[in-house]
């Protein structure tokens, strides 16, 4: 907004006096606005130098206004700042302000003086001791606002106490309390040069001194009461006074000198009164009844200023002791149906008065009462003698099913008896000898289940320890008896001696081992219920609800299996299958998926789901040539899950079982033979290959097929024989370039040379058969196995051979061969060991087969 000259009056400087009340004014200005204006914000103080509330702006009407003081703080001159300045703000409605400034200059006040320390905020009491000499008894602390110097005076000026220039009071004389006041009352004024003063009160005590001796008043000094009161009761005022108390006796301390259990006395009062009881029919009182105290009082605990006197009381007896009996209590038992006038007990075999006075030591018993005690009697009130005069029977509905009936009896003083004191609740004595009968029970009838038998049904996976139902028996017997269960026959099975449990006292039924619904569907077993003389029984059936809680068990569960990478495609693998089996579940219901170990899927099972049979397919070929595949052995592990015929949506809350097979699998590279011969050399390789357990078809065949073709070649042999003797060529020719893979070419009169060429196959490695645990060796390389003979070692790695050529290829050297005539054409003669049946796809030979073959 625009700075204009809105505040008249301001600038302006103006005084307040110390000490001004809230709402004294200390300056007035005015608002100058037009008629069409108005104050938007009204005047107010924004800033103060120093900072300060002491002041605030009033509107005294229109546009006038005044700066007052608020009262908070209150001014003052000699601790707060002497000049103000107050930066006062305002703004009209157009936006025009204006800011000026009032100094406010804080005038002093002559101000009265004041008291400082304790006589400022309270009247002082001073005390002073009788017979202390004159001197000085308090210094007065003032001081003037204006440090000017002050002047003391007191009042009354007849006062034995003068007041010096300093404030300092003194006595002027020696106090008596027995002849002066004990107390003075000083106004102690304080005034300035201008006239101000203050005045405060003080007030002087004289304390007196203890100087005289106590004297008794009371003159009685033999007292007599009866035995047997209550402590408390007052024997006798015991009064004294002190010429220093002026009839104070608060201020004298009484005490009894001699010792003695049955009195004492108030230290302040002098009240004798019992403190013990007092039993005149005991010793000592019973010898010496009267007792004599020693009193002495005294003006102060342990001062020398003390009197003594003597006081003896005389005890009256009383006829004070009742008949005691001992027990005062008495605990019988009774069988329920006990005859009437059976004798139960006699009370007064237990009962006696010690008083000595044969007068007082006769007694009677009378008031039998108690619930029930219509059952029960006394002979007579003399004998004491308590009988049977009812039938109780426990199990009556009449009855009120009371176990132990309470009976009091009295057994009263006959002599007019004086309880009072020693027994203040009686108005006339009643020793109440309390009688406890406890009618025992009769076991007289048996326990009775509420069902004659019962049927549980329970879920075959029931955690074991889990409460199956429970078993209730009612005994009539009253009260009713403990009744405990027990599992008296059939609660086991072939495996475990007690599958169920029963609470001896709850009669809950639990299971101790696991259940199985497909071994036993329901179990039958007898409970007892016992009430430890009688017994009965009930039979339990328990049925077992059938869960699925099995797992599917698959055979084989572990195998190994060797395939030859060229394996086609679709092919059982070595005709392997598994066949599962469910206890709990349906054929149809197995799944069969290959969890791990599958890469790059070469491996399925067919069919999938639906059958508890399904065989191992090779699903892809394998490609190692160009990298795809990198594994030559596979380890899967095949899940097998029953769940084929469970919805999607129950999938989710019905118990499903997983059964686990592994299977091993090496793939078997296409096998390689490099062999050396000479022109016109057949070379026979012989190889052994792995023995499956699983194809024992496989080595019958090759068997019998080796047995054929062995005799086919032995015919053979006998017709070539001679022809090989007379047409052998010389050793020499038998070197040359190995015709193996060569295009067969017939050439007249070419000399044949049959070699016979063993290649032993090197088994570096040797395991354990899982199906039949026998040992075997095998190739690392090629994979070819053979049964392992008990006494024969790991074979070396190493090629046997015959012969070794002159390059070093470890082929035998073919034997001499025989010549052919000349004029005899060259012939071709190839016999070849054959299996009789060709081994399925991925299966090995079996260990110990050898084949024989003849090439040209």
């Amino acid at each position: 907004g625009r700075r204009t000259q809105l505040l008249k009056g301001l600038p302006a400087t103006s005084t307040v006096e110390e000490n001004s009340a809230a709402g004294v004014s200390v300056y007035n200005f005015n608002v100058t606005v037009s008629p069409s204006e108005g104050i938007a914000i009204l005047p107010t103080i924004v800033n103060s130098n120093p900072l300060t509330e002491a002041f605030d702006i009033e509107s005294k009407g229109g546009l006038e206004y005044r700066v007052v003081t608020t009262g908070n703080p209150v001014l003052d001159y000699e601790t707060m700042p002497k000049s103000f300045d107050l930066q006062i703000f305002v703004e009209d409605t157009t936006g025009r302000t204006d800011l000026n400034i009032l100094t406010i200059q804080v005038t002093d006040k002559n101000e009265q003086p004041v008291f400082r320390g304790n006589m400022a905020i309270q009247t002082v009491m001073i005390y002073v001791l009788e017979g202390t000499p004159p001197g000085r008894i308090y210094q007065v602390d003032a001081a003037d606002p204006e440090n000017a110097k002050l002047k003391y005076s007191l009042l009354p000026a007849t006062a034995p106490f003068s007041i010096r220039e300093s404030g300092a009071i003194f006595s002027t004389k020696e106090f008596d309390y027995e002849k002066d006041p004990h107390c003075y009352f000083l106004n102690i004024t304080v005034t300035d040069p201008d006239g101000l003063n203050s005045t405060k009160t003080v007030n002087i005590n004289i304390i007196n001194t203890n100087d005289e001796k106590p004297y008794f008043t009371t003159k009685q000094r033999i007292y007599r009461i009866p035995e047997e009161q209550s402590p408390g009761t007052i024997v006798a005022n015991i009064t004294a006074k002190d010429p220093d108390d002026e009839d104070s006796p608060s201020r004298l301390f009484y005490s009894i000198q001699s010792s003695d259990r049955h009195f004492s006395i108030n230290p302040a009062t002098g009240v004798l009164q019992v403190s013990g009881r007092i039993d005149r029919d005991a010793l000592p009182l019973r010898l010496h009844p009267n007792v004599s105290l020693i009193v002495r009082v005294e003006d102060g605990s342990g001062s020398d200023h003390a009197s003594e006197t003597e006081i003896t009381i005389m005890i009256d007896d009383v006829n004070d002791n009742p008949p005691e009996c001992n027990p005062s209590a008495f605990r019988k038992e009774a069988n329920e149906n006990t005859a009437p006038g059976t004798f139960l007990v006699d009370l007064r075999n237990y009962c006696k008065d010690i008083d000595v006075d044969p007068s007082n030591n006769q007694f009677s018993f009378t008031g039998l009462s108690g619930f029930g005690s219509n059952n029960f009697a006394l002979e007579s009130t003399v004998s004491g003698r308590l009988v049977m005069t009812g039938t109780i029977d426990l199990e009556n509905p009449a009855n009120p099913g009371v176990e132990v009936y309470t009976l009091t009896v009295r057994v009263q003083d006959i002599a007019h008896p004086n309880y009072s004191s020693k027994y203040p609740f009686y108005i006339s004595f009643d020793n109440i000898i309390y009688i406890y009968i406890r009618i025992k029970p009769v076991n007289e009838f048996f326990p009775v289940f509420s069902n004659l038998s019962y049927v549980f049904s329970v879920s075959e996976i029931t955690k074991v320890g889990s409460s199956i139902g429970s078993v209730h028996a009612m005994d009539k017997d009253w009260p009713p008896n403990v009744i405990t269960y027990s599992i008296v026959a059939g609660a086991g099975t072939r495996d475990y001696t007690n599958i169920f449990w029963i609470s001896p006292t709850k009669g809950d039924v639990r299971i101790l081992a696991r259940l199985d619904y497909e071994t036993t569907q329901n179990h039958i077993f007898i409970v007892q219920a016992s009430d430890q003389e009688k017994s009965t029984t009930a039979s339990v059936t328990v049925n077992v609800l059938e869960v699925n809680d099995e797992e599917p068990v698959c055979s084989p569960s572990f195998y190994s299996l060797q395939i030859p990478v060229s394996l086609a495609v679709g092919t059982n693998i070595n005709g392997f299958r598994i066949e599962c089996q469910d206890r709990d579940s349906d054929p149809r219901s197995f799944r069969y998926f290959i969890n791990e170990g599958n890469k790059n899927s070469h491996f399925v099972f067919s069919p999938s789901a639906g059958s508890n049979t399904s065989r191992l397919i090779l699903a892809s070929r394998f490609d190692y040539e160009s990298g795809l595949d990198t594994n030559w052995i596979y380890s899967l592990r095949v899940h097998i899950t029953d769940d084929n015929l469970v919805s999607a949506r129950d999938k989710t809350t019905l118990l499903i079982k997983t059964g686990t097979v592994t299977l091993n699998i090496r793939v078997i590279p296409n096998p390689t033979t490099a062999t050396t011969t000479t022109p016109g050399v057949t070379v026979v390789t012989k190889r052994e290959n792995l023995y499956s357990p699983s194809a024992w078809y496989v080595p019958f065949v090759i068997t019998l097929g080796s047995l054929l073709l062995l005799g086919l070649l032995g015919h053979l042999g006998l017709l070539l024989l001679p022809r090989l003797r007379t047409r052998c060529p010389p050793a020499g020719r038998a070197h040359g370039a190995p015709l193996i893979n060569a295009p067969e070419k017939k050439k007249p009169k070419k000399e044949v040379v049959v070699a016979m060429t063993k290649l032993n196959t090197v088994f570096d490695g040797e395991a354990r058969d899982p199906v039949t645990g026998r040992m075997y060796e095998f190739n690392t390389r090629s994979g070819a196995r053979r049964w392992k003979k008990s006494n024969e070692p790991l074979q070396p790695m190493q090629v046997t051979s015959s012969a070794t050529d002159s390059g070093g290829q470890g082929t035998e050297r073919p034997e001499a061969p025989s010549k052919k005539e000349p004029s005899e054409k060259s012939k071709e003669l190839t016999a070849a060991t054959k299996p009789a049946a060709k081994p399925s796809a991925g299966q090995s030979e079996a260990p110990g087969q050898a084949g024989l073959r003849l090439q040209k």
